[in-house]
């Protein structure tokens, strides 16, 4: 019988260990542990690191893993090019359950940043209202640009300093939708976005009330990562996973 690691964090995680419990498949959802309060899951779950590529492999090989799916955020790059390289070594059939990268549409106004340092040296002038709508790992590099005031939106209460002098923290957890997003940035009359390109629907709230409300998006590109089979939806890893079964994987 298949035993399923998803690689989690992500609605589309979420989503995938729903399916396989219906399917009554053996399935184990990992965390990385960055979120306080994980959403309650239909299968198995564990929480941290798995110590490395050598960790991850031996965890495949230790816990009779058959198949990997990778569902973590699309800029968990190190995440990503571990999962490619540990399957490998550990001969386990690996897939990325991942969703296609934004792109603009009419009316909006995008500028790109490479990476988050990228984004940092593009907010150089003078002092702008800025939703950063990065999560909480990156906000501290944007100290280096301490003129502006920052909209900051994180799905758990800091519990550490924040490095930016002048700031504004709205907890909630998505999905966030394009009215509540265009009221949000009105009331803190908001002129720039920034953001990555996650993808998604959970997320793209804020881009729909950006190109109402006419204000440019510093999107950041997306990493990076090693050649791997990607697919964008729950029912094709089921097919995957179907078809290794029919040829005995």
């Amino acid at each position: 019988m298949p035993h399923i690691l998803i690689l989690g964090g992500t609605t589309e995680a979420s989503a995938l260990a729903v399916a396989l419990a219906e399917r009554g498949l053996r399935a184990t959802l990992s965390y990385a542990g960055r979120v306080a309060n994980p959403k309650p899951q239909p299968v198995r779950v564990r929480i941290g690191g798995f110590g490395g590529i050598d960790g991850l492999a031996a965890y495949l090989r230790d816990s009779g893993i058959t198949h990997l799916v990778d569902a973590t955020h699309p800029f968990a790059a190190q995440m990503s090019a571990h999962a490619v390289t540990a399957a490998a070594r550990a001969g386990v059939a690996h897939l990325a359950l991942t969703r296609p990268a934004w792109t603009p549409e009419a009316g909006d106004r995008w500028q790109y940043a490479p990476d988050i340092a990228g984004a940092v040296a593009a907010l150089a002038g003078p002092a702008r209202r800025v939703m950063l709508a990065l999560g909480r790992m990156h906000v501290d590099a944007f100290a280096a640009q301490p003129q502006h005031r920052y909209l900051l939106r994180f799905v758990d209460a800091p519990t550490e300093t924040i490095a930016l002098p002048h700031h504004h923290v709205v907890v909630d957890r998505g999905p966030f939708t394009a009215g509540a997003d265009t009221a949000l940035m009105r009331a803190q009359a908001i002129d720039l976005v920034v953001c990555k390109n996650a993808g998604g629907r959970g997320a793209e709230a804020k881009l729909t009330a950006a190109r109402v409300l006419g204000l440019p998006v510093l999107m950041i590109d997306r990493p990076r990562l090693p050649e791997r089979t990607e697919v964008h939806d729950v029912a094709a890893v089921l097919r995957w996973i179907d078809h290794a079964a029919d040829r005995g994987v």
